[in-house]
């Protein structure tokens, strides 16, 4: 493993100082804005962005509905809030790539602005986000970042996912909205000058547009590559996309000539033929000279200084010259510019200033010895910090309310507010506290923290399990919960009970007791730490993102279920992306989690009768591909295999993975039922839906955000449908289950999301497990 400072040499080795002067130095070519929208993060555009921003120096902004909460981790098990927050970093670190700012408009995990889940429609998304609330976020964002032009990224077209068609609904309403003087805000009023759709359809893997997209009227040339790099700008914007690890974004760009992005100008307010992005807007500083003429004497002065920093690169010290005397000029112009550009010339102020620090090879890194940290801790801090080759330099450390600074150390007040893992805005160039600031004598620069501290809760406590099942078919009355990280730390730790219930401080934690006899049903038990009601944090850490935390109240859920459970010895197959072997255990099931000897060895194999592979593990289990012959001869032999959902390009080749062929279906919008409540036909009376559990009606009540996805397509003759459902008004799908009789065994494939309503505690989906587990007699 290498060590802290292998890893710090490695980083800063990726990041040389004249490739990110070179970098810095593009923005400084214009004054045009742009800002892309998207309902997710990994919707921005990224080679687009990354031709225009770094070629053409257009100013980036990203403009994102929600934190993705609803999708699916590859790294890591977060879900829920906690993969939003780990999201949310993931986007930032993308957006330190590109230079670009990003606002989201869903600003908390409560804001029903959310990825609730898969959603075909955007009227049903603006429903369950609210159009109201939406557009008046998105109005308060246009109006503070004011660009000249926004382009959505995806087409609002059946087909497409309901998320993306809402936000593009909503960018063509807030054209006039953002303009309108009597539209509530406290911000003045904003005319967006062009509205661009994409002139290329969103179909793939997970969508098909229906409908074809409109006529291109603009091609921004894709071709060529960065100069400095050498990187064409399609695999600088997959650079990006591959700090979107969740997703299993980032994808190799062989060198090439590059692809053209073809756009529509839906909207414009400017005059003259659509030929460039920017045509008809002010693009650099002598242009809005026009408009201003008490200060267009420095706005020239200042354009001229600028064209020549940027045509002196390589040359540092000429750089750095000119930087300066072009920002003495834009700050007197500054002094005195019209609200209308404004916010131009201070975006302008910016970029200089960062110029200048580079130029001047000033540098500034802060560690502290501690990552997370609680009001009341103290940790140590070390600033490095060189001055280069500037003449006057200073830097001090500007921190968040509560904490303060003092001999190198930090200290947190008890009243310091704990890290927000929803950040609603966030700027590369103006990042969040805490950070350096550095003076360089009229301009400040400000300079992240290398590993910024992570400030928790409180009153807090650590709690595992924080789910629990008890199955009135098992003896077992008792939940044991190991509480750890209790602060403050010695207080007395408490669940408060329903009536009936008792508990007793043991080892480590605390043992709940239920009655013998307790009602089925979900029970939720409040801990407290002291007197008052405690949070539970889920510490979010890897290795491509700043650390964060996503803390909610804690508490104990109880399950209380009635399973019947088959006599089976089941191997569980997983890759990390689900918890059902563990459900399986609570609920009472022998479950061995198989190592990768065992699944090679014959011999073990034959000493289970039902074998689960969890969801994406032909993907993420290495070896487990070349082994399906071995799994295929088992099933033969009389094996109960179960296999749960994957998706087409989770190596699950239809007719060599599966006993008999099976295809899943793509697009998934197309194969998919999104509808948690959508009703459950069953087509047969078949074992798996009667025993040992039958199934009912019931047994579809309270599913949670769907049914399920990456149904079946097509299939052997060998297979039998059990269910059928549908979103409205669409035509039944028969793929979310199937069963064949496989030589003396069985195969059973299933694509309700299971692993999901088991890790929500929802009885349905362990009485349906227990069947699905339950080996051919």
């Amino acid at each position: 493993m290498p060590t802290p400072d292998q890893i710090r040499l490695e980083q800063t080795r990726k990041r040389p100082r004249i490739l990110d002067l070179w970098w810095a130095l593009r923005p400084l070519q214009s004054v045009v804005r742009l800002m892309n929208t998207g309902a997710h993060p990994d919707d921005e555009t990224t080679a687009l962005l990354a031709a225009i921003g770094l070629r053409e120096g257009i100013n980036l902004s990203y403009a994102c509905s929600t934190r993705g909460e609803g999708g699916q981790n590859d790294i890591g098990t977060e879900g829920g809030p906690a993969l939003g927050a780990l999201r949310t970093r993931e986007m930032e670190r993308a957006c330190d790539l590109l230079n670009m700012r990003l606002y989201w408009h869903g600003t908390s995990p409560d804001d029903p602005i959310r990825d609730f889940r898969f959603s075909k429609s955007g009227t049903e998304t603006m429903g369950i986000w609210g159009h109201d609330h939406l557009l008046h976020r998105f109005v308060e964002i246009v109006r503070t970042d004011r660009p000249d032009i926004i382009l959505p990224t995806f087409l609002d077209v059946p087909g497409q996912h309901g998320h993306h068609r809402a936000m593009t609904q909503a960018a063509h309403e807030v054209m006039t909205a953002a303009a309108d003087p009597d539209f509530p805000s406290n911000l003045p009023p904003w005319q967006v000058s062009k509205l661009y759709l994409p002139a290329w359809s969103g179909a793939g893997q997970a969508y098909d547009d229906d409908l074809p997209p409109p006529e291109a009227t603009l091609t921004v040339s894709g071709a060529g590559k960065d100069p400095m790099s050498g990187w064409s700008y399609a695999r600088i914007g997959q650079m990006s996309r591959a700090y979107h690890r969740t997703q299993g974004m980032g994808r190799w760009v062989p060198a090439g000539p590059g692809k053209d992005w073809l756009l529509h100008l839906a909207i414009s307010h400017v005059d003259g033929p659509d030929t460039a992005l920017g045509k008809g807007l002010p693009q650099t500083l002598a242009d809005l000279a026009e408009s201003a003429p008490n200060i267009a004497q420095d706005l020239l002065v200042a354009h001229g200084f600028i064209t020549e920093t940027v045509s002196a690169f390589p040359h540092v010290r000429h750089i750095a010259k000119t930087a300066q005397k072009a920002l003495h000029h834009l700050q007197k112009a500054e002094a005195d510019a019209p609200d209308q550009i404004a916010h131009r010339l201070g975006a302008k102020h910016r970029q200089l200033a960062h110029v200048l620090r580079l130029a001047l090879g000033v540098e500034a890194n802060a560690r502290t010895s501690q990552t997370w940290l609680r009001p009341g801790d103290t940790t140590d801090v070390t600033v490095e910090f060189d001055s280069g080759d500037a003449a006057s330099c200073s830097h001090s450390l500007t921190l968040p309310y509560g904490w303060s600074e003092d001999g190198g150390q930090i200290t947190i007040s008890s009243d310091a507010n704990q890290t927000d893992p929803y950040r609603a805005e966030y700027d590369p160039v103006d990042p969040p506290l805490p950070r350096i600031d550095i003076q360089l004598e009229t301009a400040t620069v400000s300079v992240s923290f290398d590993t910024p501290p992570v400030i928790l809760p409180d009153r807090a406590a650590l709690i595992a399990p924080d789910a629990a099942l008890i199955n009135l078919k098992m003896p077992k009355r008792s939940v044991s919960v190991a509480i750890a990280d209790v602060s403050p730390a010695g207080t007395q730790v408490s669940f408060d009970l329903p009536e009936g219930w008792s508990m007793q401080q043991a080892a480590g934690g605390i043992e709940v007791n239920l009655p013998d006899d307790p009602e089925p049903g979900l029970y939720t038990l409040p801990l407290y730490v002291g007197d008052a009601p405690a949070m539970t944090e889920q510490r979010i850490a890897h290795d491509h993102v700043d650390p964060t935390v996503y803390a909610q109240p804690a508490a104990l859920s109880v399950r209380v279920l009635n399973v019947a459970l088959p006599q089976t010895k089941v191997g569980y197959i997983g890759s990390g992306h689900d918890a059902v072997a563990d459900w399986l255990t609570a609920l009472g099931v022998d479950v061995t989690v198989l190592t990768d000897d065992q699944i090679t060895n014959d011999e073990t194999l034959a000493g289970f009768e039902t074998i689960v592979i969890g969801i994406f593990a032909l993907r993420f289990r290495d070896g487990l591909v070349s082994e399906i012959p071995r799994l295929r001869e088992w099933v033969d032999q009389g094996g109960t295999l179960v296999t749960l959902y994957h998706r087409p390009w989770d190596n699950w080749d239809p007719d060599t993975v599966p006993p008999r062929k099976l295809e899943i279906g793509q697009p998934s919008l197309r194969w998919r039922v999104t509808d948690a409540e959508a009703e459950v036909t069953h087509l047969t009376e078949h074992p798996l839906l009667s025993t040992p559990n039958t199934i009912t009606a019931e047994d579809w009540d309270g599913w949670v955000k769907e049914r399920g996805l990456y149904f079946a397509k097509s299939w052997d003759d060998a297979y039998t449908p059990l269910l059928s459902m549908s979103d409205p008004d669409e035509e039944p799908l028969k793929g979310a289950l199937l069963t064949a009789d496989i030589g003396k065994g069985r195969h059973t494939h299933c694509s309700l999301i299971l692993h999901h309503q088991m890790a929500k505690l929802v009885p349905g989906a362990y009485r349906l497990m227990a069947n699905l587990i339950t080996p051919r007699r």
